[in-house]
């Protein structure tokens, strides 16, 4: 597939005919939810639906929101295919995904989680569970089928700080696909704050957390001021 630094942008509407473009495809465009529209109205007319013709493939691609320094930023109200992630992935070079979290189903915030990059939990990994554990990493690594699981009161983790911004969180029937990503993606749960979705790599598997951000700080990152 054509990069999208390879491909021509282009300042169409969503009428115009373009060569090899099903009108099916170009009705996909007019589709968009309340919540889709809230967040696009959040920015420059000029960054909405910002248009790039692959002619290698007779293909159109329209970025929801398209910046000046080149991010790429989409806002996904429904469940997504691997095939569409990867092929959208593949496309933009700076791409954000914005997820609707409110349509999340068993998605809950837990608890505060330390500093994950904390040097002192370099040889600790944190459990795959509800609450918040650790196991160490010389166990995992020596292939133990229950190692120790060590909680925060346990003497080699107790005094260890607990962030402002991190989370752990449970998400009992979660779209798979979001985990096998390479681009970030931040999850809106409603209100004046939005959640990263990062994940720490482990030998025992990837442990998935939250950052918070405030949603105005996303926004103006993204929006430079006026020249």
């Amino acid at each position: 597939m054509q990069r999208m630094d390879n491909a021509i942008r282009r300042d169409i509407s969503v009428d115009e005919m373009v060569p090899g473009i099903p009108l099916v495809k170009k009705e996909h465009y007019r589709k968009e939810t309340a919540w889709h529209r809230d967040w696009k109205l959040a920015f420059p007319p000029s960054f909405r639906e910002v248009a790039f013709y692959d002619a290698a493939n007779s293909d159109l691609h329209r970025a929801d929101i398209f910046t000046p320094s080149g991010y790429t930023i989409e806002f996904q109200n429904s469940p997504l295919t691997l095939a569409e992630l990867n092929s959208r992935e593949s496309f933009y070079p700076n791409l954000i995904w914005v997820l609707n979290g409110k349509k999340f189903k068993g998605f809950k915030i837990l608890k505060h989680l330390p500093d994950v990059d904390d040097p002192k939990l370099s040889g600790y990994e944190f459990c795959h569970s509800d609450h918040l554990s650790m196991v160490r990493k010389a166990e995992v690594m020596q292939g133990l089928a229950n190692p120790k699981i060590l909680n925060f009161y346990h003497p080699e983790l107790k005094g260890i700080k607990l962030t402002s911004d991190l989370y752990s969180f449970c998400w009992k029937q979660p779209h798979s696909v979001w985990y096998a990503a390479t681009a970030r993606i931040i999850v809106d749960l409603g209100g004046h704050f939005l959640y990263e979705l990062k994940q720490r790599k482990q030998l025992n598997g990837n442990y998935p957390y939250l950052k918070m951000m405030s949603r105005k700080s996303f926004i103006d990152w993204h929006t430079p001021p006026e020249l």
